[in-house]
């Protein structure tokens, strides 16, 4: 195999650039033999390369996305960022099936995946939900117990640590205080950053390359052990003979239409699938295997936000992204959290037309915003479509379409008790709410979801673990049932719902499999 990469002269204040062959670039078909070749860069993927790069083994990364620095995202404006670092330019959906809104579906296409654009929030999955896993459902190792040590390291290798006080902007400390006058506690986020200045656009690549997501982390120590990593390369199909997996075949995106165009060949004697909860179950039906759980069980953590108008200046922008939480109702199913996003971003979503429009625009310093998701059932599906992307469907039963209504009730009644004069609800058509009191229809279950502006940052469990393969896709060492050799480590993996922001623990969960992975790697390898 031959590739070329472009070289590039690196500024010595910063950091060097990650060295990713761009596949844009490549002009000849080639092939590759390697030890393990990994289909997907982010919080699964850039995990796996590490530990079994730092292992001794010889690790491809393939990622369909492109590669850009730190420098080069952080100064992309948001709607730039969309085009470039999001699937479908930020436009992917959930298609709602009866009673259910349409979902909007932010996931990264880019080295380092949807990491890229979290907001960095870090928590460990529930204590409660583990059980769960580790009762109900056999996974022995899924304890608070047996991933505590691998929590800890990734926390550690990606610095995750407490949004100081002095991060809140105005707008989070007015909802803090409405909460505090209701009872409900706040509690300080954790996000995986360092060096954070607040400025509040997490979610379209930090401009300060504080947010230490996997392309800063992971990535880097996977390379210097020796790891190659490959963007704009499209794995169309994982090549299965004799019931185990050999390595995988695709074609490099062209630089200017994103059409696939040059063709690779990959053999390997592992073959990783780590393309996330919506892409992994297409690759893995592409191939030949049928299990009736591909593409079934998705969880999405549905969420919500609501603005809240204050007579006095808020700055919102002026902090962190994310800085608070409770889960004063997480046994109603219902996490809250602050949330502030680019001005343009908010502003288009503002309900009225013309003069009201206007109106909220104007007063954008005076807006402050608090977000809420629901831990939510199996109801999506992901199926392959028309297109390279996925034909997604979700349909909310009747217990999480209350829960969200009631999440922008609560929210409502938090904005209220700080002061706020107007709230403005996800609901389309809606105008302004400037009574409290008319916030309770929300409460009689009545409206319809399809009036729910909705949208998802965590889909899991597509491809979902299990102790047999009438339950799952996965073995809980995360090789698939079907075929041998052929594993899966990312969010789809997960069996369930977590209720809190998935990036960590599918970093952790990946790092528990991947451990397994390299203490056994001989008697895989002497299968190939």
């Amino acid at each position: 195999m031959t590739l070329h990469a472009r070289s590039h002269d690196h500024d010595h204040a910063r950091p060097a650039r990650l060295p990713v062959i761009r596949g844009r670039e490549q002009a000849a078909p080639f092939s590759a033999k390697v030890d393990v070749v990994i289909v997907g860069s982010g919080a699964g993927g850039a995990v796996l390369a590490r530990e079994l790069a730092r292992d001794g083994r010889s690790v491809l990364v393939l990622e369909e996305g492109g590669h850009y620095s730190p420098e080069e995202y952080g100064a992309m404006t948001p709607s730039n960022s969309f085009r470039r670092l999001s699937r479908e330019a930020g436009m992917s959906v959930a298609l709602g099936v009866g009673d259910t809104p349409l979902i909007s579906l932010l996931a990264g296409k880019c080295v380092g995946g949807s990491s890229v654009l979290t907001g960095g929030v870090c928590f460990r999955i529930p204590e409660e939900v583990l059980h769960t896993w580790s009762g109900e459902l056999g996974l022995d190792r899924m304890t608070p117990e047996g991933l505590d040590p691998f929590f800890s390291e990734v926390e550690h290798i990606c610095h995750v640590e407490d949004v100081p006080l002095h991060m809140r902007s105005r707008a989070t400390e007015l909802f803090v205080e409405g909460a505090d006058k209701l009872g409900i506690t706040m509690k300080t986020m954790r996000r995986n950053t360092k060096g954070c200045r607040g400025a509040a656009r997490c979610n379209f690549g930090c401009p300060h390359g504080a947010k230490m997501s996997v392309d800063v982390s992971f990535l880097p120590d996977a390379v210097a052990h020796g790891a190659t990593i490959v963007s704009d390369a499209l794995v169309e199909r994982i090549d299965i003979t004799g019931g185990t997996a050999r390595g995988v075949r695709g074609r490099f995106l062209d630089g200017i239409t994103g059409e696939p165009r040059v063709r690779f060949e990959v053999r390997a004697k592992l073959v990783v699938v780590a393309c996330g909860s919506m892409h992994t179950p297409i690759l893995l039906r592409k191939s030949g295997l049928d299990s009736v759980h591909i593409g079934r069980h998705l969880t999405l953590h549905p969420a919500v936000r609501i603005g809240a108008l204050f007579d006095e200046e808020v700055d919102g922008w002026d902090g962190s992204l994310q800085s608070v939480y409770t889960d004063h109702f997480l046994g109603d199913g219902i996490w809250l959290n602050g949330v502030y996003s680019p001005v343009n971003v908010l502003a288009a979503a503002f309900p009225g037309v013309g003069r009201e429009h206007r109106r909220l625009v104007k007063q954008m310093p005076n807006l402050a915003f608090f977000g809420g998701m629901v831990h939510d059932d199996g109801g999506g599906q992901v199926r392959r479509w028309l297109s390279r992307e996925p034909l997604v469907t979700y349909n909310m039963v009747k217990r999480d379409k209350a829960r969200l209504l009631k999440a922008i009730h609560i929210l409502g009644r938090m904005a209220f008790a700080a002061g706020a004069r107007e709230v403005l609800t996800p609901v389309f058509g809606l105008p302004t709410v400037k009574k409290e009191k008319d916030l309770d229809f929300l409460l009689e279950n009545k409206l319809p979801a399809s009036k729910v502006e909705c949208m998802a940052f965590h889909p899991l469990g597509s491809a979902k673990m299990a102790t047999t393969p009438e339950a799952g896709v996965v073995k809980p060492t995360g090789e698939t049932w079907a075929v041998d050799n052929l594993f899966v480590c990312d969010g789809s993996v997960l069996p369930t719902s977590i209720g809190v922001n998935s990036q960590l623990p599918i970093m952790s969960v990946t790092m528990m499999l991947a451990r397994g992975i390299a203490d056994d790697f001989e008697r895989y390898a002497s299968r190939a």
